[in-house]
């Protein structure tokens, strides 16, 4: 069983990168590749989160029980520290992208704006920083 669901989660996940190829030899556009790869991700994760709660905590006693939910939460705090991490330097560098390209257009007409691009820049790039301190605060000071 845990096999299968093994195959089926790879094949979920690759899949859209053949629909993705497929889409470039017709020329199409791969919008749909990817909410189909990002479906499947999410698929994955609910399934993987489904197989990881269900069997490994049955009558074995308090202790074993109480081991599990601990490997659980442990679990749970890498996987937020992750998203933390993952999310925020993403939106990190979009907005670094935009703003960066805002502020090269600023100071190539006028020289004088160096100063106010450069600190939006830094204000985008503190996005993914935050992220950063979020996951280390979930990492070291939960336990």
């Amino acid at each position: 069983m845990k096999y299968a669901a093994l195959f089926a989660a790879t094949l979920a996940v690759f899949s859209p990168l053949f629909l993705a190829g497929f889409r470039r030899y017709t020329g199409r556009k791969a919008k749909r590749a990817l909410g189909v790869n990002i479906g499947s991700f999410f698929g994955c994760l609910v399934l993987a989160t489904v197989l990881g709660l269900g069997g490994s905590a049955s009558a074995a006693g308090d202790a074993a029980a109480a081991a599990a939910s601990g490997g659980l939460a442990d679990g749970l705090k890498y996987i937020g520290a992750a998203l933390a991490v993952g999310l925020s330097g993403i939106g990190g560098g979009i907005a670094v992208a935009s703003a960066a390209s805002a502020a090269l257009g600023a100071i190539s007409e006028n020289d004088k704006a160096f100063g106010k691009a450069l600190i939006f820049v830094g204000l985008a790039e503190g996005v993914a920083l935050y992220g950063l301190i979020v996951a280390l605060l979930l990492l070291f000071m939960f336990n």
